[in-house]
């Protein structure tokens, strides 16, 4: 419990909050349809991908930059994290995806809003193929994380950024449709 009463906790979870407010404010509002016709995908997915990149470039210093429930979630799992932290995480993250669809929401003029980005399932596929969809490329995200994270891997990349940038992207150029 000492660790709710360091200053370097409350910076990693306001760079957490701060980062989902971030990810969610550049994701999604590249994902709306400013111009009629069909949303871009490839720009959805890069824009989902250069701001993953971003954030953990610019935040991983001060909380890891997991941006991301599932990361935290696995990295809780795997004893990388503590309890307490990964709950501040979890918070924080929800509360700063929320405030960033929120901002979002307030500077899109309402004929572009519509869903404000929310994805729905495609007509042919049913829940139970969009949930395996979904754990799969969840997975692949994590284990990309994870992967470029571990310090015990010889010739890893200079920064995790870049490969945790890319491969949401590849999970969103693939999962949208």
């Amino acid at each position: 419990m000492r660790e709710l009463r360091s200053s370097s906790f409350w910076r990693a979870i306001l760079a957490e909050f701060l980062g989902s407010l971030l990810y969610a404010l550049l994701g999604l509002g590249a994902s709306l349809r400013w111009v009629p016709g069909p949303p871009s995908v490839l720009g959805a997915a890069l824009a989902f991908g250069l701001a993953q990149a971003t954030l953990v470039q610019a935040l991983g210093p001060v909380s890891g930059g997991h941006i991301n429930p599932a990361v935290t979630l696995a990295f809780l799992l795997a004893s990388q994290l503590s309890l307490p932290r990964a709950l501040g995480y979890l918070l924080a993250q929800l509360l700063g995806a929320l405030a960033g669809a929120g901002v979002l929401y307030g500077l899109t003029p309402a004929p572009v809003r519509g869903t404000l980005g929310l994805s729905a399932l495609h007509p042919g596929v049913g829940p139970g193929q969009g949930t395996v969809v979904e754990l799969l490329l969840t997975a692949q995200f994590v284990l990309c994380v994870f992967a470029s994270f571990d310090e015990r891997q010889d010739g890893r990349p200079g920064s995790a950024a870049l490969p945790v940038g890319f491969s949401l992207a590849l999970g969103h150029i693939f999962g949208v449709r």
